[in-house]
C-alpha cells in the first residue's frame, strides 16, 4: 500500500504524514528531507524538483519490492507528478489531501522548520499553480488541535479499500 499525502506548504501535511507512517508501520518518504539529502544548496529549480520526485519514486519502488507500505509526503501540486506515481507503482495507492485555513498556514510558515524552507511567498506561488486532484481522495482539514481525529479518519479511509487500483 502507498499513501500519497499532499497539500500546500504549511497545511500540516508533513506532521500528519510522519504520524500516519508510524501508525501503519510504513516507510516515510518526504520530499523536503530528500531535497536536503540530495542538494547541499537548494535552488528549487524544475530539474531539482524532478530529481527529488524521481528519487521518491525509486525509494517507493524499493519499499514496495520489500513488501513495506509507504507514506509519501510532498506538495504533489502538479497533475503530471501525481500521475508519475499512480501509473508506475502497480500497487493500490491512496491519496490524502491536507488543507488548512490560509491564516493558519501564514502563522505556521513564520516558524522555522527543520526540513521545509517554504515561506508564505512559496505557499502563494504553489497555490497559484495548484492543479486540482481528480483522483478519489480523502480531504482532511488541519487545525492545531485535531491531528488525532485526522489520523483516525485516515485509518478508516485506508481500511475501506477505496484507493486507486493499479
Amino acid at each position: 500500500m502507498v499513501v500519497i499525502v499532499l497539500g500546500l506548504p504549511g497545511s500540516g501535511k508533513s506532521y500528519f504524514a510522519e504520524k500516519l507512517a508510524g501508525k501503519i508501520e510504513a516507510e516515510y518518504i518526504s520530499s523536503d528531507r530528500l531535497r536536503k539529502e540530495l542538494f547541499a544548496e537548494r535552488t528549487y529549480s524544475k530539474a531539482e524538483k524532478a530529481r527529488v520526485y524521481e528519487e521518491m519514486l525509486k525509494r517507493t519502488e524499493l519499499a514496495i519490492s520489500n513488501n513495506k507500505p509507504v507514506v509519501l509526503d510532498a506538495t504533489f501540486y502538479e497533475e503530471e507528478t501525481r500521475e508519475m506515481f499512480l501509473e508506475n507503482l502497480g500497487i493500490q495507492t491512496f491519496i490524502v489531501e491536507i488543507q488548512a485555513s490560509e491564516s493558519l498556514i501564514k502563522e505556521r510558515l513564520k516558524k522555522k522548520r527543520l526540513y521545509s524552507e517554504a515561506d508564505f511567498e512559496v505557499y502563494q506561488m504553489i497555490r497559484n499553480k495548484w492543479i486540482e486532484v481528480k483522483q478519489p481522495r480523502l480531504i482532511l482539514k488541519s487545525t492545531d488541535t485535531n491531528v488525532d481525529d485526522m489520523l483516525n479518519r485516515a485509518l478508516e479511509y485506508l481500511s475501506n479499500d477505496t484507493g486507486t487500483d493499479p
